[in-house]
């Protein structure tokens, strides 16, 4: 069985999650997506609009992912690779070059992501009161 692992914060789920998650996906035959908790996101200087548990559960409800995980730091990704026999770790493509050490445990592939979308700009849109003109 072929394993593949991608971590994220999946805050305001949008297509462009899907996308990604769909496409880690089809690497392999089982996909476990590691959520960074809400804990963690502090300790990255980030604040998540949806809670840690919320954002599991819409992730875990998707047919392309087998197994949702929390991710509550940063060095937890080559025992996750170990644990889980990973074969594939994805990121997307802004993380560019940030994990190529873990290449020594399982293949590393950096998908492109979604034009258009991102948790970031959503955010950026609703703050502004702007939501009615980017639809």
């Amino acid at each position: 069985m072929r394993t593949v692992i991608t971590y994220g914060t999946f805050d305001l789920f949008h297509v462009g999650h899907l996308r990604i998650l769909e496409r880690a996906r089809a690497l392999g035959d089982r996909l476990v997506v590691a959520i960074s908790t809400d804990e963690f996101n502090l300790l990255k200087g980030k604040r998540s609009v949806i809670p840690f548990a919320s954002r599991a559960e819409i992730v875990a409800g998707l047919s392309c992912v087998d197994l949702v995980i929390a991710e509550e730091n940063w060095d937890q990704k080559v025992s996750d690779i170990l644990n889980f026999q990973a074969s594939v770790f994805v990121m997307g493509g802004d993380w560019e070059g940030k994990f190529d050490e873990l290449r020594e445990h399982c293949e590393v592939v950096y998908l492109s992501r979604t034009d258009g979308v991102s948790s970031s700009m959503i955010k950026k849109v609703v703050g502004a009161g702007d939501f009615l003109r980017a639809a």
